[in-house]
């Protein structure tokens, strides 16, 4: 079962490389072949086969000799290991991720996290590349999270709690913006806020937003430093969001426990 959902990752995260290069451009996802960044020759099967392709081509273009960006072979990487993970973690009924018992409820909900989990990975390459958080991923990452807190039967009050920390978490958001005219953030910045307060709740969010901003800050302080960066240089932000809600969920309740005891 590992091995599948390893391969299948691997599969799918090759597709997301697709996703992510092309939804900010407006280019078609589903009909337009895959061709070389360079020289535009239409690639063949054999060059597009996850990890293997960029691996027996010594990581450069079959066509032209151009070396291949490391962003490939890694994305797919951690796309098949994500898979896995996942599997774990709804396996785990310690986990952080809600943990169906029946077993067709499990499938479901381990297919809906792929979703979501796709959906986030393609927002972290995109902006990370172009800057550019494409608002499908949005609108599909927003119906996973529904469908995720439904099969949980997420009653009146937690219903409640998430709405409102991912209304927060999107007006803040969206005063950085709206009062920065959109120097200090992004407006998709708002939305991913917004759907990730959404998935987390309270208190959790207020963890995630700052795990964002420390780990944006620490980066940023590094780029200055290093000087690949300058002071009104723009750091896109949607990866350190996803960031943080990814250290919120594997050790958002120790950080509580520590908060807790500290105050």
């Amino acid at each position: 079962m590992v091995f599948v959902l390893f391969c299948l990752g691997l599969c799918i995260g090759s597709f997301l490389n697709v996703l992510a290069d092309r939804l900010p451009r407006g280019e078609d996802v589903l009909w337009g072949r895959s061709h070389c960044d360079f020289c535009k020759h239409k690639l063949k099967w054999y060059e597009l086969i996850p990890l293997f392709s960029y691996i027996s081509q010594s990581g450069r273009s079959r066509c032209c000799r151009k070396k291949l960006s490391i962003q490939y072979p890694l994305s797919e990487l951690a796309t098949g290991v994500g898979f896995v993970l996942i599997f774990y973690a709804l396996s785990n009924p310690q986990s952080a991720l809600r943990y169906p018992a029946i077993p067709q409820v499990f499938i479901v909900h381990y297919l809906l996290f792929i979703i979501l989990f796709s959906s986030l990975f393609v927002i972290f390459i995109s902006d990370l590349k172009y800057e550019i958080i494409p608002m499908e991923t949005i609108i599909s990452g927003y119906l996973s999270a529904i469908c995720i807190h439904l099969l949980n039967y997420t009653n009146l009050m937690d219903s409640t709690n998430y709405f409102l920390s991912g209304l927060f978490s999107g007006l803040f958001f969206f005063c950085l913006w709206f009062f920065s005219k959109g120097k200090a953030m992004g407006d998709g910045d708002i939305y991913l806020a917004s759907l990730l307060g959404f998935l987390i709740g309270f208190p959790y969010f207020l963890i995630f937003l700052y795990g964002a901003f420390l780990t944006g800050a620490l980066l940023g302080i590094i780029l200055i430093l290093g000087r690949k960066k300058s002071l009104k240089a723009h750091i896109p932000f949607g990866p350190f969001l996803i960031v943080g809600y990814g250290v919120t969920l594997l050790w958002g309740d120790t950080i509580l426990r520590i908060w807790r005891l500290l105050w």
